[in-house]
């Protein structure tokens, strides 16, 4: 049984507790914030019992295996190295790290620490994800996908109030590539591998990030348009395309719905199994296996497969960013 600690007390982090402890893997034993009460409202419900106001203390307790980060972008990566020089292993919400300088410190503090440093991007871990990757491996003529994931973000309405929430501030390394747009590119990275050039034609707001934009991914033969906002809702599908078939799922961040359309035949057939109720189970599955069983070969590969992806990501986000004429604080550093 892993013991999990948790920085970040909002509903993402509740999903991922429940997610974590549905796995039978997991027990919830500490909560760090800066109010204590805070921590035990949050934390008690859960039976956890060590509550912290200091990172290190926090870092430092016996008692904590792994810790689930899900503070503000700008402050994972601070967070993450003080936990990882206390040998705990860190899952570290989506998008890990600001920009690829906090990356690669990162990987290097968790190889001296003997840790495991992991990136909660959920969606590549379910079944569903799997399988269009599969379908990909039996087709050799891409022509082009379109990922779309714009979701209107209520605190969108403070910064119309001239205001700046987190969630849109450079300092918090904030955005909509940020939060949202980094599932698509996940998801084109993850199946199509790297790409040869990218562009980001972003819509800036009065806080000078994204709010919503188009993103352009370039491989050999074909492209990637990925659409992504958090000022305005989409209900479109994403697609894949090929010669004579298309792939037509309900969504690239969580996937309920995969068909494949023929197009000399006109037929349609479904290849998406049931998703978890809790979109995270699988995520949680999967990193206490390794977290488990570190030694065993498969996991050590699966493991390595997850990191270069999530460099990959990180590496490809920030190209965007500067495409698009988008600084984070944490750039000037």
């Amino acid at each position: 049984m892993l013991n999990l600690g948790i920085i970040g007390t909002n509903w993402i982090t509740n999903q991922f507790i429940d997610a974590a402890i549905e796995t039978k893997e997991y027990q919830l034993v500490a909560v760090y914030s800066r109010k204590k009460e805070q921590a035990e409202t949050f934390g008690k419900p859960y039976g956890a019992t060590i509550f912290e106001t200091k990172l290190e203390d926090f870092a430092n307790h016996p008692g904590i295996d792994v810790v689930y980060i899900a503070s503000p972008n700008s402050l994972h990566f601070q967070q993450a190295l003080t936990l990882m020089k206390a040998k705990k292993h860190v899952i570290v919400e989506k998008p890990m790290f600001s920009n690829p300088t906090e990356w690669y410190a990162a990987k290097q503090v968790a190889e001296e620490n003997d840790v495991f440093l992991l990136e909660a991007a959920r969606h590549i871990h379910e079944q569903n994800f799997t399988i269009v990757k599969e379908e990909l491996t039996k087709i050799d003529d891409i022509k082009g996908a379109t990922f779309t994931y714009m979701k209107y973000s209520s605190r969108y309405d403070q910064v119309l109030e001239g205001q700046e929430p987190n969630i849109f501030s450079p300092h918090f390394s904030g955005g909509a590539l940020s939060d949202l747009g980094v599932y698509g590119v996940y998801a084109a990275i993850g199946w199509f591998g790297m790409p040869i050039s990218c562009h980001y034609f972003a819509q800036k707001i009065a806080t000078e990030v994204d709010g919503m934009g188009t993103m352009i991914l370039r491989y050999p033969g074909f492209d990637v348009t990925l659409l992504t906002g958090k000022m305005v809702d989409s209900y479109l599908p994403s697609e894949i395309y090929t010669l004579n078939q298309t792939i037509l799922m309900d969504g690239v961040n969580a996937i309920s719905s995969i068909e494949v359309i023929d197009r000399k035949t006109a037929t349609r057939q479904e290849r998406a199994t049931p998703p978890q109720e809790n979109p995270m189970v699988d995520e949680a599955k999967a990193f206490a296996k390794v977290l488990n069983h570190p030694e065993d070969k498969k996991n050590q590969e699966l493991y390595q497969s997850w990191l270069l992806l999530s460099q990959q990501v990180n590496e490809v986000l920030k190209k965007l960013r500067d495409d698009a004429g988008i600084v984070f604080d944490a750039d000037k550093i």
